[in-house]
């Protein structure tokens, strides 16, 4: 990587996490200069001092890049914050980080314009820009993580609602019990999400080892708050029942999910992250079966529905990407 390369301007992103942070410089061209990465430490280091870390690294690659002018600072951030007011408020995985003005930090620091986005808006604007959607002009980006949250591009446009709530499709309701995924049992993101999905194996192993019946990647009680997400896959991918079975159910939802996006917002593209792009082969039968009846047909034909493109690189594009946002 070269930062002192060439002239005219660069962008910076900034991107906030709960384990850790990221500096990241580029161009225009989605050309990455720089990466510098930090721990975030939030049980050690109240917010002032993260912020500082970020200062000093953006004032370093400033003054190496001394032939080029910064434009923009892109933040990608987990919420609640409110992007037209650059605060962020108490995201759970920022203990600490109550009503931090941290737009209004960063320009007055720095002296130029900061656009702020929650992670999953900016993972949109990623794979809008440059991934799976590029060239779209309406497209849903779904995380499928830890947890299941969206980003919304209509009509060319990142929608990020009236107090960036839109895109919010973690808290649908999709049946009326099951697991829990943003404080509602029987969510989308209860079905839909990796913490969901080892919910689901906990509950459908126990009931298994009750009646006495065997699975294979869980022999006995003792090993079930093991389970995880990517304990089930790993299963299915092996050909275990059981593992299909609550891989199955996963879909479905997935499926009746997607059925309402597409009803909906009639997108030209749905691009869906983490557990879909590693199990693809394993989730979209069951999610055409379900599309195939629940979703408005001429709507499903026009839309999509693929892999995220950009992988364990889209942290590193995102905040850019909201730094190169128009």
């Amino acid at each position: 990587m070269n930062t002192m390369a060439g002239s005219g301007e660069f962008f910076l992103g900034f991107d906030i996490g709960g384990t850790k942070c990221s500096v990241v410089s580029g161009d225009r061209n989605f050309n990455i200069d720089e990466k510098i990465t930090f721990p975030t430490e939030t049980e050690k280091r109240e917010y002032g001092k993260i912020l500082n870390e970020f200062k000093e690294h953006a004032r370093d690659i400033i003054r190496k890049n001394k032939n080029r002018k910064l434009a923009k600072i892109g933040i990608s951030c987990g919420g609640p914050l409110d992007s037209k007011k650059g605060m962020i408020y108490s995201p759970p995985n920022l203990p600490g980080w109550d009503a931090v003005p941290i737009v209004k930090i960063f320009k007055d620091e720095l002296g130029v314009d900061v656009e702020i986005q929650n992670d999953a808006n900016a993972g949109a604007l990623a794979e809008w820009m440059m991934g799976a959607g590029k060239g779209t002009q309406n497209m849903v980006f779904l995380t499928f993580g830890t947890g299941m949250g969206a980003g919304l591009i209509i009509n060319g446009r990142l929608y990020a609602g009236t107090n960036d709530l839109g895109g919010e499709v973690g808290h649908i309701r999709l049946a009326d019990d099951g697991p829990v995924g943003f404080g509602k049992a029987g969510s989308f993101e209860g079905f839909c999400s990796g913490g969901g999905i080892a919910q689901l194996a906990k509950a459908i192993v126990t009931e298994k080892l009750k009646k006495s019946k065997q699975v294979g990647f869980c022999p006995s009680r003792e090993n079930i708050n093991t389970l995880t997400a990517k304990t089930v896959f790993e299963a299915a991918n092996n050909g275990d029942p059981t593992a299909l079975e609550i891989v199955r159910i996963s879909s479905e939802y997935l499926g009746k999910g997607l059925a309402v996006l597409i009803d909906i917002l009639n997108p030209e593209c749905i691009v869906i992250g983490s557990i879909y792009t590693r199990n693809e082969s394993l989730i979209r039968p069951h999610v055409e079966r379900v599309l195939s009846h629940e979703a408005i047909p001429a709507a499903k034909e026009v839309c999509k529905i693929v892999p995220a493109k950009l992988g364990e690189k889209i942290g590193d594009y995102a905040a850019l990407c909201v730094a190169l946002n128009k």
